[in-house]
């Protein structure tokens, strides 16, 4: 009997199949399944990150957030989500609007109020303060810097070692938006230096590292720039960095076990490890995960399906 072909998963949700059906009612306007989604994750930071933001996502061309406020307007749930919502809807103009175009301030405006209404209806929940940060981006030369401090307090003080909230930081530092590459690397391995043994913080390096590398594409204005093009991602920098990421978060678990909230960060990691020559961790990296991909940050260097398939055909690993 012939082998079947290994071909990648790309599920938006990363296997979160209770998100996949609470994003379908979005489709037809029902908004109890959101409800019963966001009242299930409990004290799950990582899961209700991951489901928000996605959520946001699909709600952000439809009413169904408006809809389930006017039901219940005081649900802090819903609070949060419109917030993630107006976040979303503010980053989809200025998408459309093109790199350069004027800035829609009362978009934006509208988006801060709604983290900032969300943050004083869920007290405890770091996910307002995580949009709040995100959308920060999008004011023309960012915003005063102890405001930005004052909102990273709120935010790191509700969850100190949120992969998801120190990237929203890591993007606002990066040249592309705020600051200069070294500014977004002195944040990423500062946060990984001071997080616990196991913790996913490590992984922002390697995220940076991708920004960096999509800088470059931006500046080469459409020009073909070859993967791994001036050592970008095999110089002993690079590969030091995955291998103390891999030794800091990932070497010793346990469990092999993925969640959903954190497949992005593995891909990432395996991704980087692929790159820069590190065979041994992109192989226990691919193996772990299996099917389940994640098409950032693959899509950065070419088709994600064809060079997950590469690697591993290369690195030996079966279908």
């Amino acid at each position: 009997m012939a082998r079947d072909r290994f071909v990648p998963e790309f599920d938006p949700d990363c296997g979160d199949t209770h998100l996949t059906s609470a994003r379908q009612d979005i489709v037809i306007g029902r908004w109890q399944g959101l409800r019963e989604l966001l009242r299930a994750d409990g004290t799950d930071r990582l899961a209700r990150g991951h489901r928000v933001r996605l959520l946001a996502g699909a709600c952000a061309g439809s009413s169904t957030v408006e809809t389930w406020l006017a039901a219940e307007p005081r649900s802090a749930d819903a609070l949060v989500l419109r917030a993630a919502t107006e976040t979303a809807r503010a980053f989809n103009m200025a998408i459309a609007a093109g790199r350069g175009a004027p800035v829609d301030r009362e978009r934006v405006d509208t988006a801060v109020l709604a983290c900032l209404q969300a943050a004083e209806a869920r007290p405890d929940d770091p996910t307002p303060w995580i949009s709040l940060i995100s959308v920060a981006r999008l004011y023309p030369g960012g915003v005063r810097r102890r405001e930005l401090a004052r909102w990273w307090d709120e935010l790191h003080g509700r969850d100190p070692y949120s992969v998801e909230a120190h990237l929203q930081v890591l993007h606002y530092y990066s040249s592309r938006w705020h600051g200069t590459h070294g500014l977004m690397y002195d944040f990423a391995r500062d946060a990984a230096g001071v997080a616990p043994q196991g913790s996913a913080l490590p992984v922002l390096v390697q995220y940076a590292r991708v920004e960096e590398f999509r800088c470059a594409q931006d500046a080469a204005k459409g020009r073909r720039t070859g993967v791994g093009g001036n050592h970008h991602w095999d110089h002993d920098g690079a590969v030091s960095d995955v291998r103390r990421t891999w030794e800091r978060w990932f070497a010793e678990r346990d469990d092999a076990f993925v969640a959903p909230g954190e497949l992005r960060d593995v891909n990432y990691l395996a991704h980087a490890a692929c790159l820069a020559g590190a065979d041994d961790i992109a192989a226990a990296l691919l193996r772990t995960v299996g099917r389940r991909a994640t098409r950032a940050p693959w899509s950065y260097t070419g088709d994600p399906g064809q060079q997950i398939v590469k690697w591993r055909k290369e690195l030996g690993l079966r279908s």
